[in-house]
């Protein structure tokens, strides 16, 4: 029984962890007032019918703090790339010239600024109910396992231990938060 819990421990662990990474994946989307060409790698263009990544479509570049040049791998994709940055309402409009796209990112404002670090203080919440949903799941399985014969004191210290990663997960979480509190409020 010891093997099945110390099992459910690492299942909820790597559950934690996947909430974590999928939290790293969303505050890399948002924009903190300078060109991150991952604000647009992972935008959908319509390729020959098929949505794909724009990164697998074009080269995404900085030209420099505040300019990001996507340079298709075939000139008739500069329109379905111009359509998918329009799509995906980033506040910036592409200039074409006809054999790239640039993006020039405007300067954050005050208001702004305050919009982005909500935004990132709701994704940290999303994570943090996701870490908690796991926890709940573990300890209900381990309120089970004392139903079923597992010895209570032995419950309760896993119950212990099941709070002690979901704390340390929660504060990875307020950790990146605050990373990307800072980035998004210096000017």
């Amino acid at each position: 029984m010891d093997t099945e819990i110390n099992d459910l421990f690492e299942l909820t662990g790597s559950s934690m962890s996947s909430s974590i990474d999928h939290l790293k994946k969303e505050l890399m989307k948002i924009s903190t007032g300078k060109a991150n060409p991952n604000m647009v790698s992972g935008l959908m263009v319509s390729y020959y019918g098929t949505d794909t990544p724009m990164n697998q479509v074009a080269n995404i570049s900085i030209a420099d703090s505040r300019t990001l040049t996507i340079q298709p791998w075939e000139k008739s994709m500069i329109q379905p790339i111009e359509k998918a940055i329009f799509e995906a309402n980033l506040g910036v409009t592409p200039q074409n010239d006809g054999e790239l796209v640039r993006l020039s990112i405007p300067p954050l404002t005050e208001d702004r600024r305050k919009q982005l670090v909500k935004q990132a203080q709701s994704q940290g919440e999303d994570a943090k109910v996701s870490i908690r949903n796991a926890r709940r799941d573990l300890m209900s399985e381990i309120k089970d396992a004392v139903k079923g014969g597992y010895p209570e004191d032995a419950g309760k210290r896993k119950e212990d231990e099941a709070e002690k990663l979901t704390k340390s997960y929660i504060n990875k979480v307020d950790e990146l938060i605050k990373s990307k509190e800072s980035d998004i409020l210096t000017i």
